[in-house]
């Protein structure tokens, strides 16, 4: 389907109500939207070509450019997603860390209990290299590379399907603070394991792969809510690297 100027110009102004933007100016950048796309017309350009495919970014851009968008912290949202996107590298790391303990999915340690005629029952313990101890390491830097690209990107379609105008510099500071962020979580569940085996020896298992997932995940959301609060003040429109298409 081919879009025209009616066609762009309501959905921009859609945009722009959805925005929260004041009718007036979107009233007025309506009729220059209009006026530029007429002109983009007689140079022989469509509608498509001027505005790139994407109304509602070109709608957005516009009011941040003219300072109309507020810029809200939406520290519950960024939290959210983040413990989302660590949610699957989360568990993942729960289950190599069963896969590798003493006594594991995969440790292959056996007792053997053998009677004697005379004296008290002979055990034999046999010892085999766990194949589950090399999968566990390499599996957790598996999950916290996973974990930072997971996050980083749930963190930026919930900012994106907002039309954050912060979202760029939000991003720039997650990807540097992001690996100390999810280094914190995998230290604070292996604490955790640490305490439940001193503190529940006979619970340690239940402690560890009940609590110590949301332990993780609390933290990567704190982490990204605070990082958003850091990265995320008044924004002086000035400042914001955003352009519209070339006329």
């Amino acid at each position: 389907m081919t879009l025209t100027v009616e066609d762009a110009i309501y959905q921009a102004t859609e945009t722009w109500r959805h925005l929260g933007i004041e009718q007036d100016a979107a009233d007025e950048m309506a009729e220059e939207l209009a006026a530029d796309l007429t002109a983009a017309a007689f140079d022989g350009r469509s509608v498509t070509d001027y505005i790139g495919g994407d109304v509602d970014a070109l709608a957005t851009t516009w009011a941040v450019e003219r300072g109309l968008l507020p810029t809200r912290p939406r520290l519950k949202e960024t939290a959210a997603a983040a413990a989302r996107g660590a949610a699957i590298p989360a568990v993942a790391a729960i289950i190599l860390w069963m896969a590798g303990t003493p006594g594991g999915l995969l440790d292959r340690n056996s007792e053997s209990m053998t009677t004697q005629l005379h004296g008290p029952p002979k055990w034999e313990v046999h010892h085999y290299p766990n194949p589950g101890v090399p999968l566990m390491w390499v599996g957790w830097a598996v999950c916290l590379l996973g974990a930072f690209f997971l996050v980083r990107r749930a963190v930026a379609a919930k900012l994106q399907r907002q039309h954050d105008p912060a979202r760029d510099v939000t991003m720039r500071a997650m990807t540097k603070a992001l690996p100390l962020v999810l280094l914190a979580a995998a230290l604070l569940g292996t604490a955790l394991n640490v305490l439940g085996a001193y503190a529940f020896p006979y619970f340690q298992g239940v402690v560890t792969i009940l609590v110590a997932p949301l332990v993780m995940l609390g933290a990567v959301a704190a982490g990204a809510a605070w990082v958003r609060d850091r990265s995320c003040p008044p924004l002086n429109p000035s400042r914001l690297k955003y352009r519209l298409p070339a006329a």
